[in-house]
């Protein structure tokens, strides 16, 4: 029903209409005459337009009332053979930033220049909502896509070409998405993070993607490499996939030339870690409009610019003009909120681009952060100790964050030779040369911003931490389970949306929930089926599923909803609330 307006010379009436179909053409009835304007004044009413709109939609919300209905149920009847009964309504949350992201739109501009003939949209969709809600191999999203309401229409052999296709289109799909989601949500791009990350496959064999390099998970594996860009607000931007033995330094360039390029990007801020922070990659973010924060390591400074950022005398905090030293500081809760900190201009050139190159050195004090530190390498010279109680056989080998760096090893001499005999005792020296480092951090920039802006520029690195576990636990994003270069991009490509949606639904949900939180509670939103009827929800209504529903403009935790209602949902789904 809707609202109309008819006037008669100085009269303005208010009538509700309907459209209906009589002998197969549309026309309109009238369901209501609400009165002229000075009718309704004479009933007390102010607005005569605004009531008359409140009277339309209590006339469509009593219209939208299902009357009860009784189903009956049979005691000595069994149920069908092989009749599925259960269906998932989480994936529609999805499925609305899913289409809010135009991705329906982008399948079907690769299938119209690529000739195929299985919906490419559908298989991509499946691979997307199964990532999040039932992560596993190809086989198992292609059996698990039945469960959801809206029943799959491809085979699997289907699913397989499909990723051959995704992988040829990665680029294109990526800079399409990020075009989309600006119409989702408005995107923080003054300052991107990128990080790199790495995925072991179980294989002995190293072979194309698939090639031996520095697991983060100290696993002797051949890995594959992922580089991240992600916004300020958390929103992944762009990724690549190299191969295992690549230096995880120049990823970055590449990258970030296809931002330049695909995505209409030119002034922004570049933050990364300590890994990612050579030489060449600074100065490329040193031209332009581009700039770089990035993490520097206190111990591989130059020997004087060491012995500068440790020296407890001349440091400041924000805001204050006074000098201060830190040789003497006491432990309270006041000083544990302090940061400190001083800074050093860095003269350079520029010898590819013959420009001056400037980097301002800022170093920072926490006694909060020294404390933390202090107690991390506790545990790590208790579990040494424990090692050389327990005779640990494996004493010899050690990495650089591994406890065992702080156990010296003593070869023992028999007849002035080197018996095969070891003494192993905790290595005070190593203990006292990390020790010098705790509480200190230290960033480096080209940027003029006061030093608060910069550090707080630096702390929003932990949300690509963040995205990476999300992507290696709640997704599930390895074992990979393929073995051909172009699915496993296609792989990587899908756990990139998924990642990209579930980011985009966290921020339409309030603050409180946590990752484990929404997701799991998507996968047990199920309808069951009752008979040819309907449907009726099968999990616990929450705060966290009201606020879905919130963010859909759809309800599916009605006591009963009718088949019609159900496929009404679906149709629903499609439509994203700005």
């Amino acid at each position: 029903m809707r609202l109309t307006v008819t006037k008669t010379g100085s009269a303005v009436t208010y009538y509700i209409i309907r459209s209906v179909n009589r002998n197969g053409k549309r026309s309109s009835e009238v369901v209501k005459r609400l009165g002229t304007e000075d009718e309704i004044r004479k009933m007390g009413v102010e607005d005569p337009a605004s009531w008359a709109r409140e009277q339309l939609e209590i006339m469509n919300r009593e219209e939208q009332k299902t009357p009860e209905k009784a189903i009956y149920l049979h005691p000595d009847k069994r149920i069908e053979p092989d009749q599925q009964n259960q269906f998932n309504v989480g994936y529609l949350f999805l499925k609305q930033l899913y289409y809010g992201l135009r991705l329906p739109q982008i399948c079907k501009k690769i299938a119209d220049r690529s000739g195929f003939e299985y919906n490419l949209d559908e298989i991509l969709s499946r691979l997307v909502y199964g990532r999040i809600l039932y992560p596993g191999s190809k086989l198992s999203c292609f059996e698990q896509s039945r469960t959801l309401l809206e029943q799959p229409h491809f085979e699997l052999h289907q699913v397989y070409r499909a990723l051959s296709v995704l992988s040829r289109e990665m680029d294109f799909i990526q800079a399409e998405l990020y075009k989309n989601s600006l119409d989702v949500l408005p995107r923080k791009t003054g300052v991107l993070y990128y990080d790199c990350t790495n995925y072991y496959f179980e294989i002995e064999d190293a072979e194309g993607l698939k090639q031996y390099g520095p697991s983060k998970e100290h696993r002797p594996n051949p890995i594959v490499e992922m580089g991240l860009f992600m916004d300020a607000s958390g929103i992944p931007l762009a990724f690549c996939i190299h191969e295992g033995n690549k230096n995880e330094q120049v990823t970055l360039a590449p990258l970030e030339k296809q931002i330049l390029s695909d995505f209409g990007h030119t002034k922004f801020v570049v933050c990364t870690d300590a890994g990612l922070a050579s030489a060449a990659n600074r100065k490329f973010n040193n031209i332009g409009e581009r700039s770089f924060v990035t993490t520097q390591s206190v111990k591989t400074l130059s020997k004087d610019l060491k012995k500068w950022a440790l020296d407890t005398d001349g440091w400041r905090l924000q805001g204050d003009n006074k000098v201060y030293s830190i040789a003497d500081l006491a432990d309270t809760e006041e000083n544990r909120d302090k940061v400190f900190y001083k800074e050093r201009l860095i003269d350079g050139w520029d010898d590819d681009r013959d420009v001056r190159f400037q980097q301002n050195l800022i170093v920072t004090f926490s006694l909060k952060f020294k404390l933390y530190q202090q107690s991390v390498r506790q545990r790590q010279i208790d579990r040494a100790t424990a090692m050389i109680n327990g005779a640990d056989r494996h004493l010899d080998t050690t990495g650089m964050n591994d406890c065992k760096r702080f156990i010296r090893r003593t070869s023992v001499t028999e007849n002035g030779e080197i018996a095969e005999k070891k003494i192993y005792s905790l290595n005070e020296e190593v203990i006292a040369k990390e020790a010098q480092y705790d509480g200190f951090y230290a960033v480096c920039t080209n940027l003029l911003d006061d030093v608060s802006t910069i550090i707080q520029v630096n702390r929003g690195r932990w949300e690509i931490e963040e995205s990476f576990r999300i992507m290696k636990t709640e997704f599930s994003a390895r074992p990979v389970y393929l073995k051909r270069d172009d699915r496993i991009r296609a792989h990587f490509l899908t756990c990139f949306i998924s990642l990209l949606i579930y980011r985009l639904l966290e921020h339409r949900l309030p603050g409180q929930y946590t990752c484990s939180d929404i997701i799991q509670t998507l996968r047990q939103m199920n309808l069951t089926q009752i008979g040819k009827e309907g449907f009726i929800p099968s999990y616990t209504r929450t705060a966290l599923t009201d606020a879905l529903h919130d963010f859909a403009g759809f309800s599916t935790d009605f006591e009963f909803i009718p088949r019609t209602s159900a496929n009404k949902l679906c149709v629903q789904a499609r439509q994203l609330r700005k």
